[in-house]
């Protein structure tokens, strides 16, 4: 990796910095230049030492201030260390506990899936009664600022170290051994530096956070209005002067007089699942889509991502029913009610953890149905039907006796329209916000990667 020039530096981090005034080479190809009094060395010489726990049982609940609690992989998601990310381990387990928590530590994922292998968080308060699983390290430093090595782990550098050693192991879990994290390779100012260095990033990436959280928030308020729209128009309609009628449903209430309400099994031509069995993968067939295959539309669904399966099994378990362009495809396991209009001429197979409901175009629209199943009236009328199902998920026959405010075919046009322009407004200012998130999330990496390596002089921007 060649040095970035100065300029490159600006332009990364999105502001203005000095450099330092002499560099010498590193020695490293990646790394280049770096500040000539900067020390080049393995991270093995600033370790004093690295600890891991044991695995215990305990249930998926926080513990609380009297309880022993041990903490999931999860607890330095996105590099953040939450310590109320943990679990509450049971009593007879308590004996095996092993390594308490301790601050100013460095909790590193030893042992994850590819994009969170190698993650670390900084501990900077250690609640006395949580403890380390054997997935975990607690990494603890001598003469060295925990702060500037936690923001180390934070850079491109860093993650495309992790990325160099776990190549070849297993695509789902990876593992990253002690001699390997030990062995990289990074540049050391003096304690001073790097304790002014880590004030500086803390500061301004507390700022960039900050901003994080405002569009995060902004994309949360816009999928409340999404949906308050769309459970409105199909529940209430457009008209605010049409004279209501109560529908007899509680979680339906008042809905225009006109409308019908009946159960879903009277509007269509058919709704169904494919056998319940499992069909092989092959390399190259007939798509298999699954629950977490599912998008909005199915147009955006990565078909060639999904399981493959024969043509014969295609047949075999499409005999029931097979999905075709106008139908509504409905998750009823895990993600119940999680649904996807088919707008595409496509052949694929839906799992049995999903429904495929047919409309009978003389009485309802497809796309009307789609956006009815997204009403928070529909998903109450889901949540009912569960509430009588002992297996947690929603039988064919349960969906069938669901209720459905319905108006007109003209009606359901106009709706439908009024619906794919405020939603399609909607979405644009949702994909601004998680751009910028995007962008915000890039400055920040490029800025601590700038900082940590010697590419800005920041010592100025902080108090001594």
């Amino acid at each position: 990796m060649h040095r970035p020039h100065t300029g490159d530096d600006q332009r990364a981090v999105g502001m203005s910095f000095s450099r330092y005034e002499k560099y010498k080479d590193s020695g490293v190809a990646w790394l280049g230049e770096v500040p000539e009094h900067w020390e080049v060395r393995s991270i093995k010489f600033v370790i004093s030492k690295i600890d891991s726990g044991t695995s215990v049982n305990a249930i998926d609940e926080s513990a609380q201030d009297h309880e022993i609690g041990v903490l999931k992989t999860s607890c330095v998601y996105s590099g953040i260390f939450n310590p109320a990310e943990n679990k509450t381990v049971i009593e007879q387990e308590i004996g095996r506990i092993t390594c308490p928590l301790k601050a100013d530590t460095l909790i590193v994922s030893r042992m994850n899936t590819p994009d969170l292998i190698g993650a670390a968080g900084l501990v900077t308060d250690a609640p006395m009664n949580i403890y380390l699983p054997d997935r975990l390290w607690q990494v603890s430093f001598s003469d060295t600022c925990t702060a500037f090595i936690y923001f180390w782990t934070q850079t491109l550098v860093y993650k495309a170290y992790i990325k160099s050693v776990c190549v070849g192991t297993s695509s789902s879990m990876q593992n990253l051994s002690q001699d390997q994290f030990r062995s990289f390779i990074l540049a050391l100012p003096t304690f001073d530096e790097q304790f002014r260095i880590a004030e500086f990033l803390q500061n301004e990436t507390a700022k960039i956070d900050e901003l994080i959280t405002e569009q995060q928030r902004l994309i949360e308020l816009l999928k409340e209005k999404r949906q308050a729209v769309i459970s409105h128009a199909v529940t209430k309609g457009l008209n605010p002067d049409a004279p209501m009628k109560d529908s007899g449903i509680k979680w339906l209430g008042e809905v225009p007089e006109e409308w019908d309400v009946i159960n879903l099994n009277y509007v269509l031509d058919a709704i169904g699942d494919v056998d319940h069995y499992m069909p092989e993968s092959i390399e190259k067939g007939i798509p298999y889509v699954m629950t977490g295959d599912l998008k909005e539309f199915a147009s955006n669904i990565k078909f060639e991502d999904c399981k493959q399966v024969s043509h014969k099994d295609y047949l075999k378990l499409s005999k029931k029913i097979r999905s075709s362009r106008g139908d509504v495809i409905m998750a009823r396991y895990a993600t119940i009610g999680t649904t996807s209009y088919i707008d595409v001429d496509a052949d694929f197979l839906v799992s049995y953890s999903c429904v495929t409901i047919k409309p009978n175009h003389s009485k309802v629209i497809g796309l009307y149905l789609f956006y009815y199943f997204k009403s928070d009236a529909f998903l109450q009328g889901i949540q009912n039907q569960i509430n009588t199902n002992t297996q947690g998920n929603v039988g064919v026959n349960d969906l069938k006796n669901v209720k459905v405010a319905l108006p007109t075919l003209t009606e359901q046009t106009r709706i439908i329209e009024y619906l794919q322009s405020k939603i399609s407004k909607l979405d644009c200012i949702s994909d601004r916000s998680q751009a910028t998130i995007e962008l915000l999330k890039e400055r920040r990496t490029a800025l601590i990667t700038a900082a940590v390596t010697g590419k800005i002089d920041v010592r100025g921007l902080v108090s001594n």
